[in-house]
């Protein structure tokens, strides 16, 4: 199903009912809906952290943000050979966050912004959209702490679209689409703050939440 010209109540409305949407290419004015029969979503409980990736949060050294540089943070993740952002989805995304329905979390390193992850949220589900890295585990970093934030703020479901290596090293898994489009539905009647959860957790605490429930 294609549509030249979504809006961000449609967005909404199809996030809701399990879909989102994606272009071809950069190039591509159109936007089509993806219904996946299976579904990636990173269990809020479940996020592993590897030693080597506990060692860089331990460590330190980056300065993380929440929706300091919504707009950075999505043209950084369209700065690939092939995208599925299109400027009709960076423009459908910039007027989500300026709703108040779409965030950013960012990792910078002396300033600069090496990595971070977007998304929608809506009631208790947070629907993450794409991440990017510009060091190493930056990209894993900022999920680290998202996770972290979504757990604090009463989200119940953390979508990520589809299961990758990537995810999935982390802790996501697949589920079909009927189960997810249940907990789609639980987590639409919870409420959830994302932008009310308080400042960034610190390094020290990140590591001690997630070891107690990993």
């Amino acid at each position: 199903m294609r549509d030249l010209t979504p809006t961000p109540e449609l967005l909404l409305h199809a996030y809701a009912s399990g879909i989102f949407p994606m272009a071809e290419s950069r190039e591509d004015p159109e936007v089509f809906w993806v219904d996946p029969m299976h579904r990636g979503i990173m269990p809020l409980d479940g996020f592993h952290i590897s030693r080597s990736l506990a060692r860089r949060i331990r460590r330190g050294g980056y300065e993380v943000t929440v929706d300091e540089d919504f707009a950075g943070v999505l043209d950084a993740c369209a700065e690939r050979e092939e995208t599925w952002i299109n400027e009709t989805i960076r423009g459908l995304y910039l007027e989500l966050h300026a709703a108040g329905h779409a965030h950013a979390l960012e990792i910078r390193d002396a300033g600069a912004l090496v990595g971070g992850v977007y998304g929608v949220a809506l009631g208790g589900a947070f629907f993450g959209e794409s991440m990017f890295s510009r060091r190493t585990d930056a990209s894993k970093q900022a999920l680290a702490y998202l996770v972290d934030r979504l757990r604090l703020a009463g989200f119940a479901l953390f979508d990520v679209q589809f299961l990758t290596p990537h995810l999935q090293s982390l802790g996501a898994i697949e589920i079909p689409r009927e189960q997810y489009r249940g907990l789609l539905a639980e987590a639409l009647e919870r409420e959830a703050d994302f932008a009310g959860a308080g400042p960034v957790s610190s390094p020290q605490l990140i590591l001690q939440r997630m070891t107690q429930t990993s």
